[in-house]
């Protein structure tokens, strides 16, 4: 981790500037093709949800801005971000997750698994990790939605990036999914997501 230079980011205008908003995150929603990705799932007996959770993570670990947290008066640039992500249970209720992220997937899959097991075996509701090297993921696999508010305590400082992917369907014999993307605009622009959607695409067709 380490601390970003304001007197020298283009951005510090944009930092104090949004930073000062009673909401300063903004939201953008977009379609991922999902056909190779689900295809080679099926092959290979893998879970669709850690796949896509984990081409999530390598794209989010690709694109700086989505590692920028504000910490007091400043920014850090953690090295590493995992993944804080909602876990269903069988009674209908959920949890808070940590799941570490690996650039082998087998070790992330196999690390995540073993947290999905705890949380299950459990009951309750913990309020989620302390730390802040996280990204806030949830899957909707219910709805094709194309818009996605979240529940915002103000009260509490958080400039954590919220990821949301929503249900697989069919269109014109392509696989797809919505996928919601809300960033602090003290952090992040526009063109700071869309690097993101072009990482988590590359990740969802690459074959390796």
């Amino acid at each position: 981790m380490k601390h970003l230079d304001l007197a020298t980011w283009p951005r510090r205008d944009h930092f104090h500037f949004f930073r000062a908003f009673d909401e300063p995150f903004f939201g953008l929603t977009v379609r991922i093709d999902a056909t190779e990705a689900y295809a080679r799932c099926r092959a290979g007996g893998h879970s669709f949800f850690l796949y896509y959770l984990y081409r999530c993570l390598r794209a989010v670990n690709a694109v700086e801005p989505f590692r920028f947290r504000i910490r007091g008066e400043g920014v850090v640039v953690h090295n590493r971000i995992h993944a804080s992500a909602t876990i269903d249970r069988a009674d209908g209720s959920f949890d808070f997750s940590y799941l570490p992220y690996a650039e082998d997937f087998a070790r992330f899959a196999a690390d995540a698994g073993a947290e999905i097991e705890r949380i299950r075996a459990t009951t309750g509701l913990n309020p989620g990790v302390a730390g802040d090297d996280v990204i806030h993921f949830s899957a909707a696999p219910w709805l094709d939605f194309t818009a996605l508010s979240h529940a915002r305590h103000y009260g509490r400082a958080d400039s954590c990036p919220k990821i949301s992917v929503g249900k697989l369907t069919e269109r014109e014999g392509r696989l797809g999914m919505p996928v919601s993307i809300h960033g602090h605009h003290a952090l992040m622009d526009g063109r700071d997501v869309g690097a993101f959607v072009d990482a988590f695409q590359a990740g969802m067709d690459a074959a390796d």
